[in-house]
């Protein structure tokens, strides 16, 4: 794959730096959906948080019944849990950036627009998965909601430019797709400042990758497509987004890295099952071929430990 990605404009946003010489990891409050596939969700987002150096504080909202191929249900939590389980740790430690994922209700939505109200100087990136597992019914709730309550309260909407163009420009009637400024002027008249678009398609088996305002285009990235379907990837980079703005990052500075570093994950990415393949987060960690090898010798340097099987897995009463 194929980075071409030009770098967006800085500053457009700039996080709190209080210049303490504190070392500590940015913590990034999440809300999301768990994901016991392990493709995205707070899986998805905790990994990708922790990758790039972050403090991942993650709400759970409820929970999906899926595979790596495909989303079969999601269950709610209440929307008392969820406020608990924010309001507790928000208590007791400072929050650098907010991330939305899937909440599962507008109930939720309508919670998590309370609290972002009552810590508005944080900056909030809220990502726009598609639904059309859901049923419509499900569907139009949820995003009304999240139009209504939640764009209002979100620094930069993250999504993908058919998922957005269905939802903020259902009406588009031109012959051509929309642009990145067509979407993030419909975003803005919610309240959203900017709005990055993903996967625009391009001549050439490209897309592009685009962080636009109602006035310009910020920053955009080009990338080569892949010969295979991914799941996961736009948690992957909404998480990272939302940790590099937490770190101190500008906007422009965190959309760069953060397509970046998605890149080096799809590149690295694997099929652990007979689904989709899965976005390697921890891609830098894997050993390399010297390392291959000094494991070699490691096992051979311990052949004196044999004969230990584990025991199988039942209980002797």
């Amino acid at each position: 794959m194929t980075n071409k990605a030009s770098q967006p404009s800085p500053e457009i946003i700039d996080s709190e730096d209080d210049g303490s010489e504190d070392a500590s990891p940015a913590c990034i409050l999440v809300f999301n959906a768990s994901d016991p596939s392990g493709a995205g969700g707070l899986t998805a987002d905790i990994t990708t948080i922790a990758s790039v150096g972050g403090h991942p504080i993650a709400v759970v909202c409820g929970a999906y019944a899926r595979d790596t191929a495909q989303i079969f249900d999601h269950f709610s939590f209440e929307d008392e849990a969820v406020a608990e389980q924010a309001r507790t740790v928000l208590e007791d430690m400072p929050v650098q950036a907010i991330k939305v994922g899937f909440v599962g209700s507008p109930e939720n939505i309508s919670t998590i627009a309370e609290i972002t109200t009552d810590y508005d100087e944080v900056p909030v990136i809220a990502y726009m998965p598609n639904l059309s597992w859901w049923t419509d019914e499900q569907i139009d709730e949820y995003l009304d909601a999240f139009r209504e309550l939640l764009l209002p309260q979100t620094s930069v909407l993250v999504g993908n430019h058919s998922t957005l163009w269905r939802w903020l420009l259902p009406d588009w009637s031109s012959e051509r797709s929309p642009t990145a400024r067509d979407i993030a002027r419909a975003a803005s008249e919610m309240g959203v400042p900017y709005t990055l678009v993903t996967g625009i398609p391009l001549p050439e088996q490209f897309v592009e990758n685009v962080l636009a305002s109602p006035q310009a285009i910020m920053g955009s990235g080009k990338f080569e497509l892949f010969d295979a379907t991914f799941a996961g990837a736009g948690d992957t980079l909404s998480a990272a987004l939302t940790a590099l703005v937490g770190a101190g990052n500008d906007l422009g500075e965190a959309t760069s890295e953060a397509l970046s570093y998605l890149d080096r994950c799809l590149d690295a990415g694997f099929r652990p099952g007979m689904g989709h393949i899965v976005p390697d987060r921890m891609f830098w960690a894997q050993p390399d071929d010297e390392d291959d090898a000094d494991d070699d010798t490691l096992i051979d340097e311990t052949q004196a430990i044999e004969g230990f099987v584990m025991p199988p897995h039942d209980t002797k009463h």
